[in-house]
């Protein structure tokens, strides 16, 4: 069974219904990003942005505050009054990650923020470059062990959600991988099509059409089954390297923001992600658009906190 699926039958066994008498919010919602205009998070946010503002009848302003790996965004939505109507749009660096690696990051992702509705996931990839003379996982390992000097794995960014996966995989291999932080998807791409670095690994959006237009091959993805979007390409586990991987991004509410509050928009997230018409953005976007409670909100972020806080604690990176 899908993972996060899974999450969301257990959750249904629990999960809060909205109060009987919550009210509808009065005056315009604010949805923080952490990340600048382009990405998978923003152009995720501006769809669920898009559909609240005629679910609701208010003004839904997308501010986007990128800088210190989202813990900006973090930092200012924690502080929000009781009666200000803003809500964080994060994923698993944020929420997870962050707060591990960083001794201080300004927040506790379990105390100061309460979870709305997980909107979608999305599925990590390993790629290589023309030039690298294999075409399966198993060929890139064995490619890797016997030119150690060139195992190197670009990633969008250190301390990444994807830094973390590319180190895994190596373990799980027994390659010893060099991984390479990069300031972002667009320099990492350049780089992997111009042949600068062999592998890199990144979310499938980012690099599926490079991988269709063949400048690129995608090897493997991180999901428990194939993806939709890409049924030509064997998972992690058919490919041989038992491992699995979901982010995802999702609404947080502050601490302060009545709870009363936090069900209704959970509760009106979840009617809008099961718009047709929302879905298919999401699709087009090439992402998964998932339905969720403020519960299985909460279950699905329980267990991704409690799977990947052991891999981020050993690999000890210093910021």
């Amino acid at each position: 069974m899908h993972r996060i699926t899974h999450w969301l039958c257990a959750a249904m066994l629990t999960c809060l219904t909205a109060g009987a008498h919550a009210q509808k919010i009065e005056g315009p919602l604010k949805i923080v990003v952490g990340y600048p205009p382009g990405g998978i998070t923003d152009r995720a946010a501006r769809i669920v942005g898009d559909g609240l503002q005629t679910r609701l009848g208010v003004p839904v302003i997308i501010d986007n505050k990128p800088g210190a790996g989202s813990r900006l965004a973090a930092q200012q939505v924690k502080n929000t009054p009781a009666q200000q109507n803003v809500l964080l749009f994060a994923n698993p660096p944020s929420m997870v990650i962050g707060p591990l690696i960083y001794k201080d990051s300004g927040y506790d992702p379990e105390r100061d923020y309460q979870p709305v509705s997980v909107v979608n996931s999305y599925e990590l990839a390993i790629a290589v470059g023309a030039a690298v003379p294999v075409k399966a996982l198993t060929h890139l390992l064995a490619w890797m062990r016997a030119n150690p000097d060139k195992a190197n794995v670009g990633v969008p960014a250190t301390g990444s959600l994807v830094h973390f996966f590319a180190l895994m995989v190596g373990d799980k291999a027994g390659v010893k991988t060099e991984v390479v932080g990069y300031r972002g998807s667009g320099p990492l791409l350049t780089d992997l099509v111009g042949g600068q670095v062999p592998v890199v690994m990144d979310s499938l959006d980012v690099l599926l059409p490079q991988h269709q237009a063949g400048k690129i091959r995608i090897l493997a993805i991180s999901s428990p089954q194939r993806s939709s979007f890409a049924k030509d390409i064997p998972t992690f586990r058919e490919a041989g390297v038992d491992l699995v991987a979901e982010p995802w991004n999702a609404l947080f509410a502050p601490a302060s923001m009545p709870r009363d509050k936090v069900e209704y928009l959970g509760k009106e997230v979840a009617a809008l992600m099961k718009d047709p018409a929302v879905q298919r953005k999401f699709a087009d976007a090439r992402v998964n658009a998932l339905s969720t409670t403020p519960a299985q909100a909460g279950a699905i972020v329980q267990a991704f906190r409690k799977e990947w806080s052991p891999v981020v604690l050993r690999a000890n990176i210093q910021p």
